[in-house]
């Protein structure tokens, strides 16, 4: 697996999730068990800027190839999702999401886990 490939992959599946967001809050919620309202619409398009936000991002910076600049770009991006899965796995579990809550587990997952890889398993460039 390269880098740029899970930056691509996270970036898809960001700025898929934040359009979707962004344009239905209160539909999109709903989805995950959210009584739709003015303050979970506000909240729902808040994310969806986020994840617009983390999207650009990772496309913008796939193709980077100084090493300092990955070594930040992989950290932030490992502790942000490493963040998310805690939360998302927590609200799955305890029922504050239905169960489509697992797949954002499942998406916070798997991108932490490719993060992990490129932040401690994979050797680094002498």
């Amino acid at each position: 697996m390269k880098l740029n490939n899970l930056l691509a992959l996270n970036a898809v599946v960001a700025l898929a999730f934040g359009i979707a967001f962004l344009l239905f809050p209160g539909t999109t919620l709903s989805l995950y068990g959210a009584t739709p309202g003015p303050q979970i619409d506000l909240t729902g398009q808040l994310f969806g800027v986020e994840l617009i936000h983390v999207g650009l991002l990772a496309w913008l910076i796939r193709n980077v190839a100084d090493g300092l600049a990955q070594r930040a770009i992989i950290l932030a991006f490992l502790i942000g999702d490493a963040f998310g899965l805690v939360i998302s796995l927590i609200g799955t579990i305890s029922g504050v999401l239905n169960p489509l809550g697992w797949s954002a587990v499942v998406i916070y997952a798997v991108l932490s886990l490719g993060y992990a890889y490129f932040q401690f398993m994979r050797p680094r460039p002498s």
